[in-house]
């Protein structure tokens, strides 16, 4: 079976990552949106908050299912049978630390290899992290994330 990842954080999930699904989607059988729990990195949602927004986001694409993981994700992908990674670039900032991640990964698991997907150029400067920010300050973001991610942050900032 044709199988691959797409991991991260997706804290929050934005339009940029939805782009990387949909078009990943069409290129793979089955696609596992692979949401990484990561105890050193502290998000604003909580593993079941991204897995919750991320299942609603795909439910409508029938090769996409979404997990939480806990582990290394190359030996996610050794128990599940995946043999590909999906990793999303914006530029080349982007591209050196995901290929330096895609060596150490195949170095890890030398049956997974790391599939780049640009990201489409509208979405080029979507980063979660300065979506968080821009939303905490009320700024516009109905370009950046789906409706669902958007309430969602506007209910985190309400408080």
């Amino acid at each position: 079976m044709n199988k691959a990842i797409f991991p991260g954080t997706f804290d929050p999930p934005t339009n940029g990552h939805l782009n990387i699904i949909q078009r990943a989607s069409k290129l793979f059988e089955q696609i596992d949106v692979v949401v990484a729990v990561n105890k050193n990195k502290e998000c604003l949602f909580s593993e079941d908050e991204r897995l919750n927004l991320l299942k609603d986001l795909v439910k409508d694409i029938p090769n996409v299912s979404v997990h939480v993981c806990s582990k290394l994700i190359v030996d996610y992908a050794r128990e599940t049978g995946a043999k590909i990674l999906i990793r999303g670039i914006r530029n080349s900032i982007d591209f050196s630390y995901e290929f330096d991640l895609s060596l150490m990964n195949h170095n890890l698991n030398s049956e997974v290899e790391t599939l780049f997907i640009p990201t489409d150029q509208k979405f080029l400067v979507l980063k979660s992290s300065a979506i968080k920010e821009l939303a905490a300050f009320g700024g516009d973001i109905s370009s950046m994330v789906p409706l669902s991610v958007k309430a969602a942050l506007e209910q985190k900032f309400s408080k």
